[in-house]
Parts: structure tokens; C-alpha cells; sequence
């Protein structure tokens, strides 16, 4: 049986509006993700970055 590849990752703005995405990257990857993606409390795009998923 093969080991899961990917964790779930939590991708969390940086407006301080609370709002945050769910996604996954490779368990093997040690770089922190950031992604610019729309934040729809402030309606703009917004850059939101990786934190830990609880």
C-alpha cells in the first residue's frame, strides 16, 4: 500500500479578514505556500499564505 503524497494545507489571508482556503501540497515540500486569490469578504485579491492546518 502506498503513502499518502500530499497533506492538506490551509491557505489563510493575509487582509485579516479570517477567510481561508483548503488545499493540498506534496508531504516532501518544505517551502511555505503563497498564492495571490480572491478574498470575497473584501472583494479584492488578496495574498494569502500557508498555515497549519488543526
Amino acid at each position: 500500500m502506498a503513502r499518502a503524497g500530499r497533506e492538506k494545507v490551509k491557505l489563510e489571508s493575509t487582509a485579516g479578514t479570517g477567510y481561508f482556503y483548503i488545499t493540498t501540497k506534496p508531504t516532501r515540500s518544505q517551502d511555505k505556500i503563497e498564492r495571490k486569490k480572491y478574498d470575497p469578504k473584501i472583494r479584492k485579491h488578496v495574498l494569502f499564505v500557508e498555515k497549519r492546518l488543526r
